[in-house]
């Protein structure tokens, strides 16, 4: 294998690189390309030779066709919605100092962790049959994108907001000097120096909005649904593998041309103005604290509302009461022997899965970051992209894709462990983000000066890479944990009766009539929002530890 003598780690085995490079690879193509290239080959060759009737007869349908127009149609909308909602928290956020700023900044990334079917949930508990508002807005295009909006906020907050804040202010304040007005100087100077990382924030929202699956299988209805839920529905409702393989087949190429102009936008990005970072200034006067203000509280409004009501809802008795007997009903249905999920039980296998995929995914995704950081640039570069493939890739196609692939050569569709290896797939892209800057960034020469004192390159390993990557790993092995505990989209695939999760659970008790299993449904959602919550607040306990220790 190449090796670039600038990015020598304490690997300096050419068969411990090559391994580095081999390990996540055999883990990913046997579990990510393999599926795929199955479902590929199944939508062209449903029969085994290659042809073109499926492909001819999903073109033709024209309520196929329906799907895939407001698929588009509302993840368009969604994406401009998002963007245009977003940009006010973000210029906050980039421009001024504020008590509570950190908390904030924090909070802004707990709809981006929620699990879909809890933002799905909260919003039937907002607008739904049993809503708070009273108006059933369930199978409506409108709510279908304010939950969009929602739970793609962050994208838009930290992605716009940390490329403005290194645009230089002098420039605005030069063109604000010479007699321009506010509206005058963001119109013609600012936006156009933001439109590449809004294009970058637009592109990945409009991917998740795309590839929605839990939100729109709970909101939505035969007329108001995206291609995810289709591909789901005509496998596990219709039994027509060949059709759901052929809609898999065309969303991945939508996603690959997304995921192209992301990486365009992305690299535009990489151009920015850097400055000299100088303290923040708080805001000044009545105007900017009210404007800081009025964008702060639109932040407030779009992530509070919905989860606010979600709690409240959680404590509204059948009888109309307050207290806890929607939770008390999560321990009652599980003892009952009429009860078609088990609740409890779903809690249990949620925590282990999460686990279990929490420790594949930091295992593999620290090695593919080692990869990353010790082999030649060359060699990284295709990897880089070939590792983060899964992260383009819908949950619901690696769950199908397991389904129709792994019978070989060994059949492991019916296995338990499939669930947290998929849960694992989706978080390894965040853990590999994570891990390898912080890998990459190890000073070289004090690898050298333990060297030359006479240390072995596994001691040097231990005393000086480790303690550095054990925090970071830390990091993503929260985000990888919180990933696992709400996935849905691959779970509702490989899951059986006796291996239900969190989001099944859940999705089960909202089919079920009566209030008892709907009470019951909205308060594990509150629970299932608590715990990645809590992820997020280790996560950023750990991020922060980490700034105050460099």
């Amino acid at each position: 294998m190449d090796i670039d003598r600038t990015r020598v780690g304490p690997i300096t085995s050419r068969w411990a690189r090559v391994a580095l490079v081999a390990v996540p690879l055999l883990f990913l193509g046997y579990f990510f390309v393999y599926p795929l290239v199955s479902i590929t080959w199944r939508g062209i060759a449903p029969d085994g030779v290659p042809q073109l009737g499926v492909l001819t007869e999903v073109f033709r349908d024209p309520a196929l066709r329906s799907i895939a127009w407001f698929t588009t149609w509302q993840a368009a909308v969604s994406t401009a919605v998002t963007v245009l909602v977003g940009l006010p928290a973000a210029w906050a956020f980039a421009r001024f100092s504020f008590p509570g700023k950190r908390v904030l900044e924090a909070v802004t990334l707990v709809p981006f962790v929620l699990p879909t079917l809890v933002v799905g949930t909260a919003f039937l508990a907002l607008a739904g049959p049993r809503g708070a508002l009273g108006v059933d807005l369930t199978g409506t295009a409108a709510l279908i994108i304010i939950a969009h909006v929602f739970y793609n906020y962050a994208i838009v907050v930290r992605g716009v907001g940390s490329f403005w804040a290194t645009l230089p202010p002098d420039i605005t304040e030069a063109a604000t000097t010479l007699g321009a007005s506010r509206w005058t100087v963001f119109r013609t100077v600012t936006l156009p120096m933001l439109r590449p990382a809004i294009a970058s924030s637009a592109a990945l929202v409009f991917l998740f909005s795309f590839t929605s699956f839990g939100v729109v299988l709970l909101l939505g209805d035969l007329n108001s649904t995206t291609i995810e839920v289709e591909i789901w529905r005509q496998a596990t409702a219709f039994l027509r593998i060949d059709i759901a393989a052929t809609l898999a087949v065309l969303q991945l190429l939508g996603v690959a041309a997304i995921l192209t102009l992301y990486g365009r936008f992305q690299r535009r990005t990489a151009v920015a103005f850097r400055h000299r970072a100088a303290p923040l200034p708080r805001p000044i006067g009545r105007t900017q604290w009210a404007a800081v203000g009025l964008a702060l509280g639109s932040m407030v409004a779009v992530i509070g509302i919905p989860l606010g009501l979600l709690v409240v809802r959680s404590l509204v008795e059948p009888n109309g009461g307050i207290g806890f007997d929607n939770y008390r009903a999560i321990a009652e249905l599980s003892a009952s022997s009429g009860a078609f999920i088990d609740p409890v039980l779903a809690i249990r296998n949620s925590l282990v899965f999460a686990v279990v995929a929490m420790t594949i995914a930091v295992v593999i995704g620290s090695v593919a970051s080692a990869a990353l950081s010790y082999t030649s640039r060359r060699v990284a570069s295709a990897f880089d992209t070939f590792v983060m493939l899964p992260l383009g890739t819908s949950a619901v196609t690696i769950g199908f894709g397991f389904l129709i692939a792994l019978d070989w050569p060994f059949d492991l569709r019916a296995s338990v462990a499939l669930i947290p290896i998929a849960h694992a797939l989706i978080a390894i892209p965040f853990v590999v983000r994570t891990t390898t800057p912080t890998m990459s960034s190890i000073d070289n020469s004090l690898r050298a000066a333990a060297t030359t004192l006479g240390a072995s390159p596994g001691i040097v390993w231990r005393t000086i890479d480790l303690p550095i990557i054990a925090r970071v790993a830390a990091v993503s092995g929260a985000f990888a944990f919180a990933i696992s505990m709400g996935e849905f989209g691959a779970t509702a695939f490989i899951t059986r009766p006796d291996t239900p999760t969190i989001p099944i659970a859940i999705f089960r008790l909202l089919g079920q009539p009566g209030g008892t299993p709907f009470g019951a449904a909205i308060a594990m959602s509150v629970v299932l929002m608590m715990i990645t919550a809590g992820a997020i607040v280790a996560i950023e306990s750990f991020r922060t530890g980490r700034r105050d220790a460099w």
